[in-house]
């Protein structure tokens, strides 16, 4: 039996996924200008799986680290997707592609997505859907 919360307090829950660090993550104008596109444009990347956002303090916000060098990071959309059709709502994605992973150079499906083993993570989120 779980003992009641005292009012005032939060109840605990899962630890929030993405990066740790609030600087780690942009806002979608820093990522409509970093794009250089409308937040028209980011917005619609969203609803179509080309990027995650996630509410953090309120507020919509995307691990700057999927928009690297004034891009969406390549294989992102397709890991999106095949996280989609295995049942990931957006926290869960965010959460897998942040999860530690010693065997991925960066250490997780994320970092790993601008590298060789994109491929790898590609694979992996396929297999997720079996």
């Amino acid at each position: 039996m779980t003992e009641p919360v005292p009012s005032g307090q939060a109840v605990p829950g899962p630890e929030l996924a993405g990066p740790a660090d609030p600087a780690a993550w942009i806002t979608l104008p820093d990522v409509a200008e970093r794009l250089d596109v409308s937040i028209s444009k980011v917005h619609q990347m969203i609803r179509d799986r080309e990027l995650l956002a996630v509410r953090r303090d309120g507020i919509r916000r995307i691990p700057a680290d999927l928009v690297a060098n004034q891009t969406v990071l390549k294989h992102l959309p397709g890991v999106l997707n095949l996280l989609l059709d295995a049942g990931y709502d957006d926290e869960a994605a965010l959460r897998w592609l942040y999860e530690p992973d010693d065997i991925l150079p960066g250490g997780t499906p994320a970092a790993a997505l601008s590298g060789d083993q994109a491929r790898e993570v590609k694979r992996r989120a396929q297999a997720l859907g079996f």
